[in-house]
């Protein structure tokens, strides 16, 4: 019997490609949700997957805290760009973590676990309050500063002297005056630097056209279109796993 699996992401495209492969594979993806909240209405209807694939950082309810109020119910994999959180994820017993972009040959070995009938490891004694540090960034806000979170923001742009972030088709202007500073602030995001002056959450794309010259077009949330650079796009591509 194949596996039945559920998969629950907010970033379209690494959602997408995570259900393709989980399909190549052999499971039956048997919901897909876009955040933690839909997820525990669903399985509070007495659903019992043989695994779920939860992203970390998701809004509403986070997949680590997915994970507390399951209390080991079901084998819980872990899949994130973020390696700072493989700790608290394994001493609160997650089945296993898988880093963004999911290659077919990983997700093969934690099927193969899984069909082979292991579960959750136990929790650790020593575990610790689960803590979730949302990474998040001040911007202008009329006279005074308010904080934006990172997984808000789907790229981040200079113009003239000042980096500012793009979130949901709206710009909100940092303290940062470059953007090898906003690199520095965020070393384990997966950036790419799509133009000299355009820094790009890779997670954020919903698609991907071809240009001439060897140029393309991506389009991200908030109905945006960005175009990259005949140098940067293998390197999109590549990190898209395309």
């Amino acid at each position: 019997m194949p596996l039945r699996v559920v998969v629950a992401d907010d970033e379209p495209l690494p959602r997408e490609r995570l259900v393709r492969l989980l399909r190549e594979a052999g499971c039956e993806v048997a919901e897909v949700f876009e955040n933690g909240q839909e997820l525990m209405a669903w399985m509070g209807r007495g659903e019992s997957p043989d695994a779920l694939f939860l992203d970390v950082l998701m809004p509403g309810l986070t997949g680590l805290e997915v994970v507390v109020e399951l209390e080991q119910r079901v084998p819980i994999v872990l899949v994130t760009a973020h390696t700072e959180y493989t700790l608290a994820a394994f001493e609160h017993a997650v089945f296993d973590y898988l880093l963004k972009p999911v290659t077919s040959e990983r997700l093969q070995k934690t099927l193969s676990r899984l069909g082979k009938g292991a579960r959750n490891p136990a929790p650790s004694q020593d575990r610790k309050p689960l803590a979730l540090p949302v990474p998040r960034f001040p911007v202008r806000a009329g006279e005074g500063l308010v904080f934006l979170e990172l997984r808000r923001v789907t790229h981040f742009e200079l113009i003239e002297e000042w980096v500012w972030a793009w979130s949901q088709g709206e710009r909100y202007r940092s303290s940062w005056t470059s953007l090898t500073e906003v690199e520095d602030a965020f070393p384990d995001e997966p950036f790419c630097r799509i133009q000299r002056h355009i820094l790009l959450r890779p997670g954020t794309v919903l698609g991907i056209r071809t240009l001439w010259g060897r140029r393309s077009m991506v389009r991200i949330q908030g109905s945006m279109e960005l175009e990259v650079s005949r140098a940067m796009t293998p390197r999109l591509k590549e990190i898209l796993g395309l």
